[in-house]
């Protein structure tokens, strides 16, 4: 094994083992919700399993459903390959499907009560899907050693747990990252640290564009997530029960940033997103750009995402990785579980079901085939074997979220609540306004206290 595995190996097993992933994990169990029970069926008789491998005995036959880019999309079904190879009597259909596109179908299968049986959950949607009843209570499977829990990290689980019912299995660990191309920023004679200000990453940006003519991109589209993090320095919840919990003062900082880098030149501009599909890594302007108009020298995305995007990128782009800007990196920044896999209601054999994600838990054979790609197992021991043989960028990805954020970051905020979905396509609309130069950063602020607190108000007071 090489240097550089042996000290990412040591790194995350320590990390594991003395609780350092926890240092800076859910808040969520300290939350309170509220709704139907995330268990509306039951187990089909008949499925038995195998705590230790997540095995099947018995004939079962269910959809799998995630979202992804293509390095995701491979080693998963790649995956349910070698499942279906050691359990012969299960059929497991993958269904893929860009970030976008994989939300709305989801829509639209809950409304036909037609849910695929696993699906891949957001943090962000947790309380949403848990509140209308769409989520199996997976807690009976933990009894019974369907799933096993051993070797999880606790606060991990606390954020999967709603109510006192498990409804979502971490599925890997993972951080805000913001991946650059150094070959741009080296040209610039820039120098990208971690825990950037603010000031020094606008800074940044524009001494880039003034010698390179490469824009920024800051999450446009999809910029919910910027904002809340900026907002926790602040120490506000962007999208609190019933409000946003940030200033109308605070906000217009925000939206000034988008403003002054539109009319100053150095953000790029709204147009280069009418012809490409929002949060998709292959036709993120940081790879799929052809010129410095409509190429960013960075995106802002997850740690787990950055091998994704070094695949993806052109030859000649050298892409590194730091933390997203702040005016206080540490009350920002945070480590989250990267996504979840959970059963739902509609699931024709949950205990089959939850074998399949014990084994993608919890299997070695499972995770040396994904190695990491959904962040940084939850399974210590998995993580320690797997950590030993990924590649130079899976290492990287492992030893930043370890070594830098893990070190300098706060606990989680709770999952978004109900109306958020309403809330955060009210903060692009505004934002795209404010791009377009229809309105001002100080209207921006003000628009999305006004719009986001009405309908997340909406939503707490019909949940009542």
């Amino acid at each position: 094994m090489s240097r550089l595995k042996r000290s990412a190996a040591a790194a995350l097993a320590a990390a594991m083992s003395a609780g350092l992933l926890a240092g800076c994990g859910s808040s969520a169990s300290g939350t309170t919700t509220t709704g139907a029970a995330g268990s509306t069926t039951t187990a089909a008789a008949g499925a038995t399993t195998t705590a230790a491998s997540g095995s099947s005995s018995g004939d079962a036959s269910m959809v799998f459903a995630w979202w992804g880019n293509q390095t995701r999309n491979e080693r998963t079904s790649n995956a349910i390959t070698k499942y279906e190879e050691q359990n012969p009597g299960v059929k497991i259909e993958g269904q893929f499907s860009e970030w976008n596109d994989y939300w709305q179908k989801l829509a639209t299968n809950s409304a036909g009560n037609a849910l695929p049986d696993i699906i891949q959950m957001d943090y962000q949607y947790l309380n949403q899907y848990m509140n209308t009843g769409l989520l199996y209570d997976l807690t009976e499977f933990t009894k019974d050693g369907t799933i096993d829990t051993s070797k999880w990290n606790q606060n991990m689980i606390n954020a999967g747990t709603m109510d006192g019912k498990l409804v979502a299995v971490c599925a890997g660990i993972n951080a805000p990252a913001l991946v650059y191309d150094k070959t741009i920023t080296d040209k610039a004679g820039v120098t990208i640290k971690d825990n950037m200000s603010i000031d020094e990453f606008i800074e940044a940006s524009k001494k880039i564009y003034e010698t390179t003519g490469y824009k920024t991109n800051i999450q446009y589209g999809t910029a919910q997530e910027i904002f809340s993090y900026w907002c926790r320095a602040d120490g506000a919840i962007l999208f609190n029960t019933g409000k946003v919990d940030a200033t109308a003062e605070n906000l217009a900082k925000y939206f000034k940033i988008y403003e002054d880098g539109e009319k100053d030149g150095w953000m790029i501009s709204p147009t280069v997103f009418a012809e490409i599909t929002v949060g998709s890594v292959e036709q993120d302007p940081l790879v799929y750009g052809d010129n410095p108009e409509n190429q960013s020298w960075c995106t802002f995305c997850w740690s787990n995402q950055y091998v994704a995007v070094t695949k993806a990128a052109k030859e000649g782009q050298d892409m590194q990785m730091t933390t997203w800007p702040s005016a206080d990196p540490k009350k920002s920044d945070f480590l989250k579980p990267s996504q979840f896999f959970s059963v739902s209601a509609n699931a024709k054999d949950p205990k089959a079901a939850a074998a399949f994600i014990n084994w993608l838990t919890n299997s070695e054979d499972a995770n040396n085939i994904l190695l990491g790609e959904r962040g940084i197992p939850m399974n210590s021991d998995i993580a320690d074997k797997v950590s030993a043989q990924l590649s130079e960028n899976d290492q990287k990805t492992y030893s930043f979220v370890n070594e830098v954020v893990a070190k300098n970051c706060s606990d989680i905020n709770p999952p978004y609540p109900d109306g958020y979905t309403e809330a955060g396509k009210a903060l692009n609309t505004i934002l795209e306004a404010v791009c377009y130069g229809q309105e001002t950063a100080e209207q921006a602020g003000q628009d999305l206290v006004d719009q986001g607190t009405a309908a997340l108000a909406a939503k707490a007071a019909a949940s009542k």
